[in-house]
C-alpha cells in the first residue's frame, strides 16, 4: 500500500475516533450534568373573558393581539339590561370568539387574555428522572424559535401526579389489560428576560442543573 493513502487512511480513523470520542463525552456530559427534555412547550395563565347572563353582544373590541387593562371594558351583552364585559387582568388577547350581534350563554368563553410578560415552561420530566428534580433547580431553556439563544430559567413547580392521571382513558392493548409505559411529570420553569418573540404553544429543550 501507497504510504500517501496509508496516511489518508489514517488520518480518516483518527478524525472518526476523535468524533466519536467528543460525542461520547457530550452525551456523558449532558447526562451527568443535566435532566434534559425536548417533551415541552411554552405556555402562560390564559384567562377566560365570559358573560355572566344570556344575552346578546351589542358592543364589542376585543380583537387577538391587542392590549388591554385589569378591568378594561372590551365589550356589553344587552339581555334584561346591559351589562359590560372586562378584562379581569391585564395582559394581550391571544383567543377572540365575541361578535357583535352573536347571543351568548351563561359563562361562554368570549375570548382568552394571557399576561406575556409572565409565560413559563410546561416540561414533562420521565418518571425515572423525577427524583431528582426539586423546587429552586436552575434550567437552561431553548425555544425553537430562537434555536441558539438560552433563556435562563427555574423550576416553581413539580406536579404530584403523572399525565396520564387526567387523560380520559388509560393505556390498554389489544385485550383490554393495562400496558405499562413510560410516565412523564409536568414540571413548570418561570422564564427570565425573554423576548416579545416567545409565545404560549411554542416547543422547548430544557437542561435542568442536576
Amino acid at each position: 500500500m501507497k504510504t500517501g493513502r496509508l496516511i489518508a487512511i489514517n488520518t480518516i480513523v483518527f478524525l472518526i475516533v476523535v468524533a466519536v470520542g467528543i460525542a461520547g463525552i457530550s452525551y456523558y456530559r449532558n447526562t451527568t450534568e443535566f435532566i434534559s427534555t425536548e417533551n415541552a412547550k411554552v405556555t402562560g395563565d390564559m384567562i377566560p373573558i365570559t358573560s355572566i347572563t344570556a344575552a346578546k353582544i351589542t358592543d364589542w373590541t376585543a380583537t387577538v393581539g391587542k392590549q388591554v387593562t385589569e378591568n378594561e371594558v372590551i365589550g356589553k351583552v344587552t339581555g334584561t339590561s346591559t351589562t359590560s364585559i372586562t378584562s379581569p387582568i391585564a395582559g394581550t388577547i391571544v383567543l377572540n370568539k365575541g361578535i357583535k350581534g352573536s347571543t351568548v350563554a351563561p359563562g361562554q368563553t368570549l375570548a382568552q387574555v394571557v399576561d406575556l410578560n409572565k409565560l413559563y415552561i410546561i416540561a414533562n420530566i420521565e418518571e425515572t428522572e423525577i427524583k431528582n428534580v426539586s423546587i429552586g433547580q436552575e434550567v437552561d431553556v431553548v425555544v425553537d424559535v430562537e434555536e441558539g439563544t438560552t433563556i435562563d430559567g427555574k423550576v416553581t413547580e413539580i406536579g404530584r401526579a403523572t399525565n396520564s392521571e387526567f387523560s380520559l382513558l388509560p393505556s390498554q392493548n389489544a385485550s383490554g389489560d393495562y400496558t405499562k409505559e413510560v410516565e412523564y411529570v409536568p414540571v413548570k420553569i418561570e422564564l427570565e428576560n425573554y423576548s416579545d418573540q416567545i409565545v404560549p404553544g411554542m416547543n422547548a429543550t430544557v437542561n435542568i442543573h442536576r
